[in-house]
């Protein structure tokens, strides 16, 4: 895709209209630093116009009413037109935020396809409505739809985040108004057309490009029943305290700080190409779920940090449109100018830099940041402590298994992490006693199957699966008239 992508329209409830404001957005590529896109801004006006669409929708309209069954087919049609068009929508994504191309299908655009399919196999075994015996006589207990959805995403893994929250309200019964972030609206657009090709009724769904006042508006907005968010531990807090007005129900997904915990047995051949993928491959470092903190044992820590220098230092940077760029650029000049500011305030606390560190020589257009490995830092430090967003690691030495947990719950997030050791029930056994949403043994996984969410600052509720079905629906318990005695 070489040519500008334009929109002139917001999508409303199901139609393109025009927009209340002139302002516009345009969206810049990370790669050559020119614009590539450009679509409306939304404005509070435009808010409140599909909040009253979403409600009215809600409160009346067929979608809700429909029964499960009905929904499932809709949402089939939308999983399965992802299936047929996600290298399309992998190179829309790549054009907003640089992610490199085989991070963008696998990702990007066949995970948001795996999330659909994981929750359409959750629907299908739920229950709807269920009666039980209770204390005074029978029960049933509903399930119904939360209502009227505000879902805020991130630029990093767009459709990924997107779908976590749109198929499961889709299935739910929910009506929803999506607010994309500005940085990557491309593809939240896209999606729109294929929602509404797909039969999703008039009314059920609005995507609204915006900023944060923008976005401010809609989460404090009393139309709006629950608020599912994916970003910043400041803004998820913000969103929270805007929520608490209104009693408005939210679930975060914020960030994290992961440890990967080589255990003194662990085989390097296994932990090290998935540290690599658990950072650096992981969307260039711009995760989440990135294991940023690379916890060693003191006896081994020269030999993990040899290796490891190695392996960064051989990782190829570049175009994101190559098949065989690793790391691409990070989204923004704002963020890579983040990164290169918390190389330095590494630096400057005494870690040592054993690889990258700066620019990539050969790269002068484009907002790209080596692989940089950290050594000799302590978990006290700034940048042990706070979410980088990028490609930087550091490594942390412990002395003893017990020092190694101690250190790892020693964050105020708690959203994934990894444990290495060649006895796999030992591994085990030490990550229950990691705080934290998702943790791997001997790998780095996100499965999609599994409820995802955090622990501490990192956020609340889960996603994805069973669970994340649940978090659309509200419970209703009906007191059945007792059974008269004969």
């Amino acid at each position: 895709m070489t040519d500008i992508v334009e929109h002139h329209r917001l999508f409303i409830g199901g139609a393109w209209v025009e927009p209340s404001g002139s302002d516009t957005i345009e969206i810049v590529s990370p790669v050559t630093e020119q614009v590539v896109g450009r679509v409306p801004h939304a404005t509070p006006a435009d808010v409140d116009k599909a909040v009253a669409v979403a409600r009215e929708a809600f409160d009346h309209g067929p979608w809700p009413r429909m029964t499960l069954a009905e929904r499932i087919e809709v949402v089939t049609r939308i999983k399965d037109a992802l299936a047929a068009r996600h290298q399309e929508l992998a190179e829309l994504v790549t054009l907003q935020n640089g992610s490199p191309m085989l991070f963008s299908v696998r990702g990007q655009a066949l995970s948001a396809v795996g999330v659909f399919g994981v929750a359409l196999a959750a629907a299908a075994g739920f229950a709807e409505e269920d009666e039980r015996q209770g204390t005074g006589g029978p029960v049933l207990v509903r399930r119904e739809p939360v209502g009227v959805v505000a879902a805020i995403t991130p630029w990093n893994v767009p459709q990924l985040t997107i779908a976590g929250k749109l198929a499961p309200a889709l299935l739910a019964g929910c009506t929803i108004i999506l607010k994309p972030s500005p940085e990557t609206p491309l593809d939240a657009l896209w999606l729109a057309d294929l929602c509404a090709e797909a039969g999703v009724p008039d009314g059920v769904l609005s995507v609204l490009p915006a900023d944060r006042e923008t976005g401010a508006h809609l989460v404090s907005h009393p139309g709006i029943d629950k608020v599912a968010f994916t970003g910043s531990v400041g803004a998820g807090k913000a969103i929270m305290a805007a929520a608490a007005a209104h009693l408005t129900r939210v679930s975060l997904e914020l960030g994290g700080k992961s440890a990967a915990i080589l255990l003194d047995d662990a085989d390097l051949a296994v932990a090290i190409p998935a540290i690599v993928g658990g950072t650096c491959a992981a969307n260039s470092g711009q995760a989440c779920v990135a294991l940023t903190r690379v916890l060693v044992p003191a006896a081994r820590y020269d030999e993990v940090a040899a290796v490891l220098t190695a392996a960064f230092a051989k990782l190829k940077v570049g175009d994101p449109a190559d098949p065989t760029t690793v790391v691409g650029p990070m989204v923004t000049k704002k963020q890579q100018e983040r990164n290169l500011d918390y190389i330095r305030i590494g630096q400057e606390e005494g870690a040592k830099l054993l690889t990258g560190g700066g620019v990539p020589k050969d790269l002068s257009r484009g907002w790209y940041v080596e692989p940089t490995l950290f050594g000799d830092v302590t978990n006290d430090m700034q940048i042990a402590r706070e979410e980088i967003f990028g490609p930087v690691v550091c490594l942390i030495r412990y002395e003893d298994e017990e020092e190694a947990v101690t250190i790892a719950n020693d964050s105020e997030f708690g959203l994934s992490g990894a444990v290495f050791g060649a006895d796999s029930e030992r591994a085990t056994a030490v990550a229950r006693r990691v705080r934290t949403g998702t943790i791997t043994v001997n790998g780095f996984r996100l499965d999609l199957a599994a409820p995802f969410g955090g622990y501490k600052n990192s956020g609340i509720g889960r996603e994805f699966g069973p669970e994340g079905l649940a978090g659309y629906f509200e419970y209703k318990s009906i007191n059945l008239p007792a059974p008269t005695q004969a």
